[in-house]
């Protein structure tokens, strides 16, 4: 049996469940239909639950078509995003991973991801007047979006100076990351940062007014740049990049369907002992076809282990979709980490850039201890430089030990 406090959570999950369960599927094909409710594949979970009449609720958490390197990389975000019902595939069963994502579908996301589904498919939303100059031809070709787009304007995911909602055009990099800075709600934190400086080569391509929410995104972790240190603010963006995005914001955003924990036994009889975040003992049950992430892949329940860190989401009172966030024990599984602590010292290398970073932290026992830490060659400094003094509060975050960002408190 499961604790309350789980209880509570599933009960969280089975009332998001209806919330979305007669809506349609906004990202389906762009025009409101959704995912094939008559599946029921391998990987795809169908719960009915009785609130006066049966609904069938599909959640179809891997694709066929999430093949090649250069997609397979977005199936954590991917498979998260359905079980939460934000983003999800089409009805022949494929994602289409490649395919560049329009703005209406990106604003779609933005207002689910905030937990306002509810409020955009509401009666008066739909209803509601806009004042843009192209409204008419949404409510003509997507009669679905009108209130989406209402709930966006009244959260501030528009700026001032918008007079389209321009719902066809592909969204860029720039633009989304914008949206998903403004649904967290940021735009302070944006302007204050108007005079950062980003670490890009094409850093000169992101206009002026910009340049705070694109500072705001990397300190939040919501964005990368290439490979060849650009960033790309006008490249359109696909729906594998945009998962990506979305998955990064929902982690930061508050997820009641959700509970984090510890593994703390070997799963037995479809149960998996975990210790909650309050410590409360929990036995959760696992769906047949419950989707475990593990180190860039998917595994089998069984492969959690004692130890795990995990965040796991629910459906109809069992798991369907299982992350582990960290593995005690494994030092090669901890590729990511954020460290804070006071600077002790740092060292310069040749080209007069930060080599070495040694700060202070403070330790269970009540004492302090120094650590050193090796700085990437294009690290990205968010605050006042001259401020880098001994006894500054820092955040490191780096990834395989080498710190590729550093927060000056």
């Amino acid at each position: 049996m499961m604790s309350k406090a789980f209880k509570k959570t599933v009960i969280s999950g089975l009332t998001l469940a209806m919330v979305l369960g007669g809506s349609t599927a906004a990202f389906a094909d762009g025009k409101g239909k959704g995912h094939d409710k008559d599946r029921d594949d391998r990987d795809t979970i169908v719960k009915k639950v009785d609130y006066g009449k049966d609904v069938n609720i599909n959640i179809k958490l891997t694709f066929d078509d999430l093949k090649g390197k250069d997609v397979e990389w977005a199936q954590r975000y991917i498979a998260s995003l359905a079980s939460k019902r934000v983003f999800e595939g089409y009805e022949d069963g494929t994602f289409q991973p490649r395919k560049t994502i329009s703005r209406i579908e990106a604003i779609t996301a933005a207002v689910r991801l905030m937990g306002l589904r509810d409020q955009a498919e509401s009666a008066d939303a739909k209803a509601a007047n806009l004042n843009f100059k192209d409204a008419d031809k949404l409510k003509q070709k997507y009669p679905w979006a009108t209130g989406y787009v209402s709930v966006a304007l009244q959260n501030d995911l528009f700026s001032e100076t918008e007079d389209m909602i321009q719902p066809e055009k592909e969204a860029d990099r720039l633009w989304a990351t914008t949206l998903l800075v403004k649904a967290m709600k940021l735009q302070d934190q944006a302007k204050a940062k108007m005079n950062a400086k980003l670490p890009f080569r094409d850093a000169d391509k992101i206009p002026a007014g910009s340049v705070g929410y694109v500072a705001v995104a990397i300190e939040k972790n919501l964005i990368d740049g290439y490979e060849d240190n650009t960033f790309r603010p006008n490249k359109s963006v696909s729906r594998a990049e945009l998962a990506a995005l979305l998955d990064r914001t929902g982690s930061q955003l508050p997820d009641h369907a959700s509970v984090k924990g510890t593994v703390t036994g070997a799963l037995n009889n479809n149960l998996l002992p975990v210790k909650s975040q309050n410590n409360e003992a929990l036995n959760v049950e696992m769906d047949s076809n419950v989707f475990v992430f593990r180190n860039g892949s998917r595994v089998a329940p069984g492969d959690l282990r004692t130890g795990d860190q995990v965040l796991i989401r629910t459906y109809g009172g069992k798991a369907i979709y299982v992350e582990v966030l960290n593995t005690t024990g494994d030092p090669q599984q901890q590729t990511d980490f954020t460290v804070t602590g006071t600077l002790n010292s740092y060292t310069l290398n040749s080209k007069g850039g930060l080599a070495t970073v040694s700060i202070n932290q403070n330790v269970n026992n009540g004492g302090v201890q120094t650590a050193v830490y090796s700085i990437a060659p294009e690290v990205y400094i968010s605050g006042d430089v001259s401020q880098l003094t001994a006894g500054r509060t820092l955040e490191l975050r780096g990834k395989n030990q080498l710190v590729h960002t550093i927060i000056i408190r």
